[in-house]
Formats: C-alpha cells, structure tokens, sequence
C-alpha cells in the first residue's frame, strides 16, 4: 500500500492506494469491493478510461498524464457507469468518495505515490 499525496501542494489525498500495473489488477480494480473509503483507492497504470459495472461504491476519478499532472476530475461517480474517459491519460486514480469529502486537488497538480 502506498500514500496517494499532491506534489504540488504537499497535501495527503489518502492512505492506502494499492497499484494496479498488470492486466488482472487493472481488470478488476476496486470490483470486489463493497465498501472503499474515502482514505484509500487504485492507482492503475496504462489507462485513459475507467467503467463502474459492477461496483458497489461511488468514486473520485483523477486522470493523469505522463507526468502524473492531473488532466481530469470526475467526482462522486456512481455504479454502473460504462464509461468514463479523458484524452490523454495515461493513468487514473480512483479513491472512495464521500459526501463531504473535500480533496484540494486541482487540473494541473501532480500527484505521486510514497
């Protein structure tokens, strides 16, 4: 497990965020869970577009590229999204998301895993 923090602004955005950066963790993500909290989530390499099928918790989307900047934000996306994309992306960040959850990340920001 890795800490999720905003190089730009040194601030921690979560926890415990697992690396997704084969095939199988890619595919299944944070699926099996029923629960995530806000405090932890998937860094999953080599994307640009996430689904929701099949999960069972809303999520905050950070799409990244190449230099781990922030080219997107989705929040509090829903289950059973087909889709959610950004152009560009080479990454994605998805952490638990909750109703007064105010992460002080903006377009721009690098994030990086400690």
């Amino acid at each position: 497990m890795f800490v999720l923090r905003n190089a730009t602004n040194g601030k921690v955005l979560a926890t415990r965020v697992a690396r997704a950066n084969n095939f199988v963790a890619r595919g299944l993500g944070l699926i099996p869970r029923s629960q995530v909290s806000p405090d932890e989530g998937i860094w999953i390499e080599g994307c640009s577009a996430v689904h929701t099928m099949g999960m069972r918790a809303t999520l905050d989307l950070y799409f990244l590229d190449k230099e781990n900047r922030v080219l997107r934000i989705a929040s509090a996306i829903r289950p059973n999204r087909l889709a959610v994309t950004c152009r560009n992306a080479v990454a994605v960040v998805e952490l638990g998301s909750g109703p007064e959850i105010g992460r002080d990340v903006l377009v721009g920001d690098r994030l990086i895993l400690e």
